[in-house]
Protein backbone atom coordinates (compact mmCIF):
# COMPACT_ATOMS: atom_id res chain seq x y z
CA UNK A 1 0.00 0.00 0.00
CA UNK A 2 1.22 3.48 -0.74
CA UNK A 3 0.77 6.59 1.40
CA UNK A 4 -2.07 7.71 -0.85
CA UNK A 5 -4.13 4.55 -0.01
CA UNK A 6 -4.16 5.28 3.75
CA UNK A 7 -6.67 7.64 5.39
CA UNK A 8 -5.48 11.18 6.05
CA UNK A 9 -5.56 10.77 9.86
CA UNK A 10 -3.18 7.81 9.75
CA UNK A 11 -0.05 9.60 8.56
CA UNK A 12 2.53 9.54 11.36
CA UNK A 13 3.91 12.95 12.24
CA UNK A 14 6.49 11.75 14.87
CA UNK A 15 10.20 11.62 14.47
CA UNK A 16 12.20 8.61 15.64
CA UNK A 17 13.17 10.41 18.84
CA UNK A 18 9.52 11.29 19.57
CA UNK A 19 8.43 7.71 18.88
CA UNK A 20 11.13 6.39 21.23
CA UNK A 21 10.08 8.84 23.95
CA UNK A 22 6.40 7.86 23.49
CA UNK A 23 7.31 4.16 23.68
CA UNK A 24 9.26 4.75 26.91
CA UNK A 25 6.28 6.66 28.35
CA UNK A 26 3.83 3.83 27.46
CA UNK A 27 6.14 1.19 28.97
CA UNK A 28 6.63 3.28 32.14
CA UNK A 29 2.85 3.67 32.48
CA UNK A 30 2.36 -0.07 32.08
CA UNK A 31 4.84 -0.91 34.86
CA UNK A 32 3.84 1.86 37.26
CA UNK A 33 2.57 0.34 40.55
CA UNK A 34 -1.17 0.52 41.13
CA UNK A 35 -2.16 2.69 44.12
CA UNK A 36 -3.29 0.55 47.05
CA UNK A 37 -6.97 0.96 47.89
CA UNK A 38 -8.07 -0.20 51.34
CA UNK A 39 -10.37 -3.22 51.26
CA UNK A 40 -11.66 -2.91 54.82
CA UNK A 41 -12.75 -0.11 57.12
CA UNK A 42 -13.31 -0.12 60.88
CA UNK A 43 -15.88 2.38 62.08
CA UNK A 44 -14.34 4.32 65.01
CA UNK A 45 -17.66 5.65 66.36
CA UNK A 46 -18.51 4.27 69.81
CA UNK A 47 -21.30 1.73 70.17
CA UNK A 48 -24.54 2.80 71.84
CA UNK A 49 -24.93 2.00 75.52
CA UNK A 50 -28.48 0.74 74.97
CA UNK A 51 -29.96 -1.00 72.01
CA UNK A 52 -29.23 -3.89 69.77
CA UNK A 53 -25.97 -5.70 70.36
CA UNK A 54 -23.74 -5.98 67.29
CA UNK A 55 -22.57 -9.41 66.22
CA UNK A 56 -19.57 -10.77 68.08
CA UNK A 57 -16.94 -12.67 66.12
CA UNK A 58 -16.96 -16.30 67.17
CA UNK A 59 -13.88 -18.09 65.82
CA UNK A 60 -14.64 -21.44 64.26
CA UNK A 61 -11.97 -23.99 65.12
CA UNK A 62 -13.48 -27.15 63.72
CA UNK A 63 -11.87 -30.50 64.19
CA UNK A 64 -13.09 -33.80 62.86
CA UNK A 65 -15.24 -35.49 65.52
CA UNK A 66 -14.25 -38.96 66.65
CA UNK A 67 -17.43 -40.54 65.30
CA UNK A 68 -16.72 -39.15 61.81
CA UNK A 69 -13.15 -40.46 61.82
CA UNK A 70 -14.41 -43.84 63.06
CA UNK A 71 -17.03 -43.95 60.33
CA UNK A 72 -14.39 -43.18 57.70
CA UNK A 73 -12.08 -45.90 58.97
CA UNK A 74 -14.95 -48.37 59.10
CA UNK A 75 -15.94 -47.43 55.54
CA UNK A 76 -12.39 -48.04 54.32
CA UNK A 77 -12.36 -51.39 56.10
CA UNK A 78 -15.68 -52.42 54.60
CA UNK A 79 -14.52 -51.35 51.14
CA UNK A 80 -11.25 -53.25 51.44
CA UNK A 81 -13.16 -56.30 52.68
CA UNK A 82 -15.52 -56.19 49.70
CA UNK A 83 -12.62 -55.83 47.25
CA UNK A 84 -10.76 -58.71 48.87
CA UNK A 85 -13.88 -60.87 48.86
CA UNK A 86 -14.54 -60.10 45.21
CA UNK A 87 -10.95 -60.89 44.19
CA UNK A 88 -11.01 -64.12 46.17
CA UNK A 89 -14.27 -65.25 44.57
CA UNK A 90 -12.96 -64.31 41.10
CA UNK A 91 -9.74 -66.26 41.66
CA UNK A 92 -11.62 -69.27 42.98
CA UNK A 93 -14.03 -69.18 40.03
CA UNK A 94 -11.24 -68.86 37.49
CA UNK A 95 -9.36 -71.82 38.88
CA UNK A 96 -6.19 -69.86 39.54
CA UNK A 97 -6.51 -70.17 43.30
CA UNK A 98 -4.38 -72.77 45.03
CA UNK A 99 -5.77 -75.01 47.70
CA UNK A 100 -3.94 -73.03 50.40
CA UNK A 101 -5.35 -69.73 49.14
CA UNK A 102 -8.85 -71.16 49.03
CA UNK A 103 -8.55 -72.48 52.57
CA UNK A 104 -7.22 -69.14 53.81
CA UNK A 105 -10.05 -67.28 52.08
CA UNK A 106 -12.74 -69.55 53.47
CA UNK A 107 -11.36 -69.15 56.99
CA UNK A 108 -10.65 -65.41 57.03
CA UNK A 109 -13.50 -63.97 54.95
CA UNK A 110 -16.30 -64.75 57.43
CA UNK A 111 -14.22 -63.26 60.24
CA UNK A 112 -13.53 -60.11 58.20
CA UNK A 113 -17.21 -59.82 57.28
CA UNK A 114 -18.28 -60.05 60.94
CA UNK A 115 -15.63 -57.45 61.89
CA UNK A 116 -16.80 -55.11 59.14
CA UNK A 117 -20.44 -55.39 60.20
CA UNK A 118 -19.48 -54.84 63.85
CA UNK A 119 -17.46 -51.73 62.94
CA UNK A 120 -20.35 -50.35 60.89
CA UNK A 121 -22.84 -50.93 63.71
CA UNK A 122 -20.45 -49.38 66.25
CA UNK A 123 -19.91 -46.27 64.16
CA UNK A 124 -23.67 -45.93 63.60
CA UNK A 125 -24.31 -46.13 67.36
CA UNK A 126 -21.52 -43.61 68.03
CA UNK A 127 -22.99 -41.20 65.50
CA UNK A 128 -26.45 -41.52 67.07
CA UNK A 129 -25.01 -40.66 70.48
CA UNK A 130 -23.13 -37.69 69.01
CA UNK A 131 -26.24 -36.07 67.51
CA UNK A 132 -27.03 -34.30 70.80
CA UNK A 133 -25.09 -31.04 70.74
CA UNK A 134 -25.19 -28.12 73.14
CA UNK A 135 -25.11 -24.56 71.79
CA UNK A 136 -24.09 -21.72 74.08
CA UNK A 137 -24.94 -18.10 73.24
CA UNK A 138 -22.92 -15.40 75.02
CA UNK A 139 -24.27 -11.84 74.89
CA UNK A 140 -23.02 -8.60 76.34
CA UNK A 141 -25.58 -5.86 76.68
CA UNK A 142 -29.36 -5.92 76.38
CA UNK A 143 -30.50 -8.37 73.75
CA UNK A 144 -34.01 -8.97 72.44
CA UNK A 145 -34.70 -12.30 70.85
CA UNK A 146 -37.85 -12.85 68.85
CA UNK A 147 -39.16 -16.17 67.66
CA UNK A 148 -42.09 -16.08 65.27
CA UNK A 149 -44.00 -19.18 64.28
CA UNK A 150 -46.24 -18.84 61.28
CA UNK A 151 -48.69 -21.58 60.44
CA UNK A 152 -49.95 -21.33 56.90
CA UNK A 153 -52.35 -24.04 55.80
CA UNK A 154 -52.06 -25.22 52.22
CA UNK A 155 -54.99 -27.11 50.77
CA UNK A 156 -55.70 -28.65 47.42
CA UNK A 157 -53.60 -29.62 44.46
CA UNK A 158 -52.21 -26.12 43.89
CA UNK A 159 -51.26 -24.22 47.02
CA UNK A 160 -50.66 -20.49 47.20
CA UNK A 161 -48.41 -19.28 49.99
CA UNK A 162 -48.81 -15.78 51.34
CA UNK A 163 -45.91 -15.11 53.68
CA UNK A 164 -47.33 -12.22 55.63
CA UNK A 165 -46.71 -11.44 59.27
CA UNK A 166 -49.60 -9.50 60.78
CA UNK A 167 -48.72 -7.79 64.02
Amino acid sequence: MSDHDQPAAWHPRMTDAEATAEAHRIIADAYRPVPQIPTAYRDPTPLPAYGSTPPIPQPDNRIVPAWAAGTAVAGIGVGATCVGLGCGIWLACQGFAAVTLTSVLFVTLPIAAVAAVAAAIGSALRSLRATHTVTHHHYTGPVRQETNTITAPAYGLIARNRNELNR
